[in-house]
Formats: structure tokens, sequence, C-alpha cells
């Protein structure tokens, strides 16, 4: 078991694994480099020194059946954060909609633990989850949608948001199964696109996944 390097203090991460190269674990899952460098990545305890290949690997014996998607006509600077919390709740993918670049500052480096699809407009993610007989349920504070809170949300399925500026477009609305909202009670109009992601698919996780400890282990 690695132990954090005392001339380390107050950085994040762990450095080099103690004794050396004779002292390395025989195990592939292992990155050498790390090992010998240290690991400041911003990942949990449990995956330090493993490559990045390792950690998809083990992630994806787990994935949750739900996809993110989020249209991109705006470039939407939101479009970073909403993949790093789906990394953080493990969903299946996050599909972006609309320009294929978007800023990835945002995900800080998790989007090489999450898996991505793009799609070129919206019908062709309607198209993409109708294959898959999957609901498109958006997420919009918008006349006709519904409060997601007590709402049972489907185990299977597409979670779609809008650009920070404009919400879901047209398209988009017309093709989801149903439009809810997140309840607000103070005086804006809505709140952050990339923190209504957060809080749907928190609404997500609490119906359909098991809670975990604080280095993501099942309870």
């Amino acid at each position: 078991m690695s132990v954090e390097n005392p001339d380390d203090a107050g950085t994040v991460g762990v450095g080099p694994w103690p004794g050396g190269p004779d002292a390395w674990p025989d195990d592939p899952r292992y990155d050498p480099e790390l090992l010998r460098e240290g690991d400041r990545r911003n990942v949990v305890d449990r995956y330090r020194y493993w490559s990045v290949e390792a950690i998809v690997a083990d992630i994806d014996t787990r994935r949750h059946p739900l996809h993110v998607a989020i249209e991109n006509f705006s470039r939407d600077m939101n479009i970073g954060s909403v993949v790093r919390t789906a990394n953080a709740f493990a969903v299946a993918e996050v599909h972006i909609v609309g320009r294929r670049r978007w800023n990835r500052r945002g995900a800080m480096v998790t989007d090489r633990y999450q898996h991505l699809r793009h799609h070129a407009d919206v019908c062709d993610l309607l198209a993409w989850a109708a294959g898959r007989g999957l609901p498109v349920i958006g997420v919009d504070n918008v006349p006709g949608s519904e409060p997601i809170e007590g709402r049972a949300l489907p185990r299977e399925a597409v979670m779609v948001f809008g650009s920070e500026s404009v919400g879901l477009s047209a398209e988009a609305r017309a093709g989801c199964e149903a439009i809810l909202h997140i309840s607000q009670h103070g005086s804006t109009r809505s709140i952050n696109a990339g923190a209504a992601a957060a809080v749907a698919m928190h609404a997500w996780m609490l119906q359909h996944a098991r809670p975990t400890g604080y280095d993501g282990t099942p309870l």
C-alpha cells in the first residue's frame, strides 16, 4: 500500500512508491512512470499509481446505465463541468451534440476516464437513443416541465441539457419523453447548466445507485 511522502506535505497525491523499483508491486494495473515519479492526479486513493487504461477498465465493470447529453451550439463553457460530474458518477457516456470542440479545462482531465460520443445534431442523438430503446429526458425550466423532485426516473435513459444561454433547443424538447426542472425558490431565472446537470445526475443516483464511501467503494 502506498503512503504519502512526508517531504510533500500539503501537496495533492502521493510521491514515488516507497522503497524504489525493487519494492514495486507486481501488478499490470500500475504505471511504472507513476511508481517512479509519484501520482499527483485528481483520482481517488484506490487508483493511485494505476494507469489511465486500468482505471477506465475498472470503471467500465460498474458504469451506470445513464447517459448524459449536452447541446454545444455556443461553445458552452459548462461542458467540462458536466463531464467531470459524469465521471464522478460513472455514467455510461457523455454525448456532445453540435460543435465537436469544447473547452476541456473544466473537466480537470476527467475526460480521460469518461467515455464521450459526438453527435452532429439533435436528430443524430435522438436516433442513437431510439436505436437502443433509451428514453430521452430533458432537463430545463420551461413551461410545461415537471419538477424532478419525487419523479421516478428510468434506470436506463439519456438526460439531455441545453446550452447555458438558451436552454434546450426546440428540436431537443420535441424529442424528449418528458422535460423536468429543478425546483428553485429565489429570484434567478435559472441555475448554471453545469450545476443543473450535477443536481439532475444526483437525483438519478439517489434512485438507482448504491451509496459509496469517500473513495468510491460501494458500502
